[in-house]
């Protein structure tokens, strides 16, 4: 099959699958809604497509590179509801290389088919970047871990099943060998979910509390006090994930879209020179950006690592997707005041939002995304990472 066959392949298979009202909400750039996202990720599960970056022998399609990008272009250019990426994009993989084989039995299956809807448990209040000063403590009695603390920044913990979690076993040596990797029942007594309702009028954040939360010894991943390993890993997946990629394409087409029907001084926003030019700009810096993520996932595929390149692909991917967003509010004008926040979109209304088609989602999304150069460790940090690496001897 070829690449194009392919591609008619997938948008025949969306167009077939895809409820109208549903890639519409999408389109928008509001926050997936839930049930929304358990639909899709069935609907993917029953063609073999939901996990596509897993191996074969746990239910990937074996796709190549290629397919995999052009599947994930044609998803996002049809406003498909994103898959949960904390269950299929993050612990799966690592469930795959560390988890036990009863955890890959028990897990994997429900986490393809959107049965188990996952959350992350790192960030701390005093221990955000620097996850090695986390506090939260798992104490062994019996055949249990006892948890308690706090995590903050968890995203969708109020809709998972699941949340796998760091937490301190060890008190001696370095901070970062005392931590392990758990996965817990979000049903579990003592465990408590707050709301933090973001600057973009949504509630996708919140704060976990953990009291006496008793987590069966087998469900930790891997050995004991090895979790800062395992997060590394994670980190790695989560910043190559955060290039971005499908979706700063998806951003630059709207982008676009608005600039050639919005009027600025009688004509349409893009035949200004100075803002074509802006747009133009965008344009290059994405096709350099896109060739750094190929050339990474070639050498990846081909066995060939090394170098922070995750951590560069994290900084270019969220830096560029918060320019393109600027740059579309500004286009935007009067229509891209913060009306149309989160917290003003219904899901399921037929009516449109008041104002112009083109704004809906896009304020929204603008404010939601300066977060991205924070979470997944801050640019900041993955600076001095990649600068460490580079310069070290």
């Amino acid at each position: 099959m070829t690449d194009e066959d392919f591609r008619a392949e997938v948008r025949a298979f969306i167009a077939e699958k895809l409820p109208p009202e549903m890639g519409r909400r999408g389109l928008m750039g509001y926050h997936p809604h839930p049930p929304d996202v358990v639909y899709w990720t069935g609907v993917l599960n029953e063609r073999g497509w939901s996990v596509p970056h897993w191996p074969v022998e746990h239910g990937g399609p074996g796709w190549t590179l290629t397919q995999r990008h052009i599947f994930d272009e044609e998803c996002f250019a049809a406003g498909c509801p994103e898959v949960s990426p904390q269950g299929l994009h993050l612990v799966g993989p690592i469930l795959i290389t560390r988890g036990s084989e009863a955890q890959k039995a028990e897990f994997l299956p429900k986490i393809r088919s959107g049965e188990h809807f996952w959350t992350q448990g790192f960030s701390e209040p005093n221990a955000g970047s620097d996850l090695g000063n986390l506090q939260t403590r798992a104490v062994r009695d019996g055949g249990e871990f006892v948890v308690n603390g706090q995590k903050i920044w968890t995203s969708q913990a109020q809709y998972s099943d699941w949340l796998f979690l760091l937490v301190r076993t060890g008190t001696t040596g370095k901070p970062q060998e005392g931590i392990s990797f758990l996965l817990v029942d979000m049903k579990t007594p003592g465990i408590i979910v707050r709301p933090i309702v973001s600057i973009d009028g949504g509630h996708i954040l919140n704060e976990v509390f953990l009291t006496d939360v008793r987590v069966p010894v087998e469900n930790i991943v891997g050995e004991e006090n090895k979790g800062w390993t395992y997060a590394k890993e994670l980190l790695g997946l989560e910043r190559t994930l955060s290039a971005e990629v499908p979706r700063i394409r998806a951003m630059l087409k709207r982008l676009r879209h608005i600039a050639e029907t919005v009027e600025a001084r009688g004509r349409p926003l893009i035949e200004d020179p100075h803002f074509a030019r802006r747009v133009a700009l965008l344009d290059i810096e994405f096709l350099a950006h896109e060739a750094a993520l190929w050339r990474v996932m070639a050498e990846e595929e081909a066995g060939i690592s090394g170098g922070p390149v995750a951590s560069i692909l994290k900084v270019g991917g969220t830096e560029l997707l918060q320019r393109v967003g600027a740059l579309t509010v500004e286009a935007l004008g009067d229509e891209g005041l913060p009306a149309y926040l989160e917290s003003d979109y219904l899901v399921g209304t037929p009516a449109d939002p008041p104002g112009s088609p083109l704004a809906p989602g896009v304020t929204a999304d603008f404010f939601y995304r300066r977060a991205v150069t924070i979470y997944g460790g801050s640019n900041e940090i993955q600076r001095n990472i990649i600068a460490g690496e580079l310069l070290r001897g």
